[in-house]
């Protein structure tokens, strides 16, 4: 039944590029959105580039994801079919991820709340009638990697993140008998007692410099208190994180638009994002936060939303400007 979950021994029918037979301690779940819905919009800002091994997208649209959950470690699997979400989740925190799928996939969003005031987001929000957001409720597993994204590129973060999960996380629980899940090398973050023991030359061997390193260093102290914001209204959450030098609104507004589905949590500091709404909604390529900020006053309440329409519409301005320089202190 729709909205239950139980353990299964028994396999159920293959999937292309994955095998299917869950393992006897799985648990299933299914759920029915209340609309339109896109699997792959929805769990997107997930995934911390193309190799993360907490998330994966088969081929087939399957999503794959691991969380270090209260309960314990967990592997959680979402493919879409007929209209609903078949989800199948292993190991301790199995039940947690399960108990708060429907929460998870934007059960408790409401995109009808959004009134486009702009053509361009009318259009986009046309055609994405599958854009919900996400709300994980686990604040430490969007808050470090957020971290690891300050002042670099996207590609550094990006394996930083690969490099200190594969080494200091755990192997993900799930079917491990099945070559095709082995395949996707998941792995489950470290918790914060792991994270506090990393040594300074393995944080340098990832390429993460000092700042960086000290700040998921303090705030990995007080984890149960950072989680605590999961369940808090946005501007209280986002000053809670803010508490820990180093986190500023920038990396606050990127964790919290996962991990409490904020609707309204802008990105501000980002190098590009003024530049891309200015282009979008003024056609100032060179807008600054206070620009952007004034073009997404009409959408308060709803200004995270606002910039993933502009981004999913592909209306950006084209780049003329050099990447940001990477930098890799691993060498130094």
């Amino acid at each position: 039944m729709a909205g239950r979950f139980a353990p299964r021994s028994t396999p159920r029918a293959a999937v292309p590029h994955q095998a299917a037979a869950p393992a006897a301690d799985a648990l299933t779940r299914e759920w029915t959105p209340p609309g339109p819905f896109d699997l792959r919009l929805v769990v997107g800002p997930l995934r911390r580039g193309p190799a993360d091994p907490t998330f994966r997208m088969t081929g087939d649209g399957t999503a794959w994801r691991t969380s270090r959950t209260p309960a314990g470690p967990g592997t959680l699997r979402l493919t879409a079919r007929g209209g609903r979400i078949e989800a199948t989740a292993w190991g301790p925190g199995a039940p947690w991820l399960l108990d708060r799928l429907p929460t998870l996939l934007g059960a408790t969003d409401d995109p009808d709340a959004f009134r486009p005031r702009h053509r361009l987001l009318a259009v986009a929000r046309h055609h994405r009638p599958g854009l919900r957001l996400l709300r994980t409720g686990l604040v430490m597993e969007s808050l470090i990697p957020s971290i690891l994204e300050q002042k670099v590129t996207t590609d550094e973060a990006y394996r930083a993140w690969r490099l200190l999960v594969r080494k200091h996380g755990t192997p993900a629980p799930g079917p491990t008998d099945h070559a095709a899940f082995t395949a996707l090398g998941l792995h489950v973050m470290p918790d914060a007692r792991t994270w506090s023991l990393i040594p300074s030359w393995e944080w340098h061997r990832a390429g993460v410099d000092a700042k960086r390193s000290g700040t998921i260093l303090r705030a990995v102290r007080v984890a149960r208190r950072m989680e605590e914001a999961a369940a808090m209204e946005l501007p209280q959450a986002m000053a809670r994180l803010e508490l820990i030098p180093g986190i500023g609104p920038w990396t606050s507004a990127e964790t919290l638009q996962r991990s409490n589905g904020a609707a309204d949590a802008v990105t501000v500091g980002d190098l590009h994002l003024p530049g891309i709404v200015g282009h979008a909604l003024a056609g100032n390529r060179d807008a600054d936060d206070e620009e952007m900020l004034a073009l997404l006053a009409p959408y308060e309440g709803q200004r995270h939303r606002a910039t993933r329409l502009i981004l999913l519409s592909g209306h950006t301005p084209a780049r003329r400007a050099p990447r940001m320089t990477r930098g890799d202190i691993a060498r130094l």
